[in-house]
C-alpha cells in the first residue's frame, strides 16, 4: 500500500507544480488557463483522492476501468473522470459508464462499441485518439503513418465527442526527446481540427506527464497527466 500524503504535503506538491507549469507557458506565450492539469490516481488509494480534491483537484485520471470504478462511480457531480489507460473490449461498457473522458482510443470497431454503450447509458461521451508518437513497441496508439487515414475514416457517432489526439512521450530520461512527437501531434490537430462536424470539438492535447510537460506544454499541450509529482511515487 503507498503511503498517502497528508493536506500540507499535497498543497506543496501542488504548489511546486504549478510553479512549473506557469513557467512553461510564459516561456511560449501561453495562460496556464489553457491548460488542465489531470491528476492520475492510479495507484493510489482513496484517501489520497479526497485528499487532493480538499484542495481543489476535479480531474482525474486512471489506467485501468476497474480501479476508476473502484474510486469514482460514486463520483461527486463536479468530478471529472478520465481513463487514460488502454481499454480492453470487454470492458468498454464499464468505461461507458464511469468516464467521462477516455483518451486512449484508437480502434474503429471498439469506437462502434463505446458509441453504443454510451448510447444505452444516454450519455455523450468525450473522446481522444492516441497515436504512438515515441514509437517504441510497448506503447498502445495508431502508428503515426496510419494516424491520418485513421482520422480521415472515423464516422461520426451521435453519442461520442471527438476532442483532440493523445500520446505518451519517449520512455528516456531526456524530456526534449519527446518534442518531435508532440510537435506532430499538434501538427495533426490542427489539421483536422474544424475540417468538418466530426471534429467541430477537436480541440485537445493530452501530453505530458511529470517528467516532460514543460516540452509538451511549449508544444500546446491543453491536458497534462500528472502522478507523481502531486501523489508522491507510487508502488506497483
Amino acid at each position: 500500500m503507498n503511503s498517502v500524503l497528508d493536506l500540507q504535503e499535497m498543497k506543496n506538491n501542488l504548489r511546486l507544480l504549478n510553479e512549473r507549469i506557469s513557467l512553461a507557458c510564459s516561456s511560449c506565450g501561453r495562460s496556464v488557463n489553457d491548460v488542465t492539469l489531470i491528476w492520475v490516481s492510479k495507484f493510489h488509494p482513496q484517501e489520497a483522492v479526497d485528499t487532493a480534491y480538499a484542495i481543489g483537484a476535479r480531474e482525474f485520471g486512471e489506467n485501468r476501468v476497474q480501479e476508476a470504478i473502484e474510486k469514482f462511480s460514486q463520483k461527486k457531480d463536479d468530478v471529472r473522470c478520465h481513463i487514460i489507460g488502454p481499454v480492453q473490449s470487454n470492458k468498454l461498457k464499464k468505461a461507458a459508464l464511469v468516464a467521462d473522458v477516455i483518451h486512449s482510443m484508437d480502434s474503429l470497431e471498439s469506437l462502434e462499441k463505446l458509441n453504443r454503450y454510451s448510447a444505452e447509458l444516454n450519455k455523450v461521451l468525450d473522446v481522444l485518439i492516441q497515436v504512438n508518437t515515441s514509437e517504441e513497441d510497448t506503447k498502445s496508439g495508431l502508428q503515426m503513418a496510419d494516424a491520418k487515414a485513421f482520422l480521415e475514416s472515423l464516422p461520426a457517432h451521435s453519442h461520442l465527442r471527438y476532442r483532440g489526439l493523445m500520446s505518451i512521450g519517449k520512455n528516456t530520461d531526456l524530456a526534449e526527446d519527446s518534442r518531435a512527437g508532440f510537435s506532430f501531434l499538434r501538427a495533426l490537430r490542427d489539421e483536422f481540427v474544424n475540417r468538418d462536424s466530426r471534429f467541430s470539438h477537436f480541440t485537445e492535447l493530452s501530453m505530458g506527464m511529470t517528467g516532460d510537460l514543460e516540452v509538451a506544454i511549449e508544444e500546446g499541450a491543453t491536458m497534462i497527466r500528472v502522478g507523481t509529482a502531486l501523489f508522491g511515487s507510487r508502488q506497483y
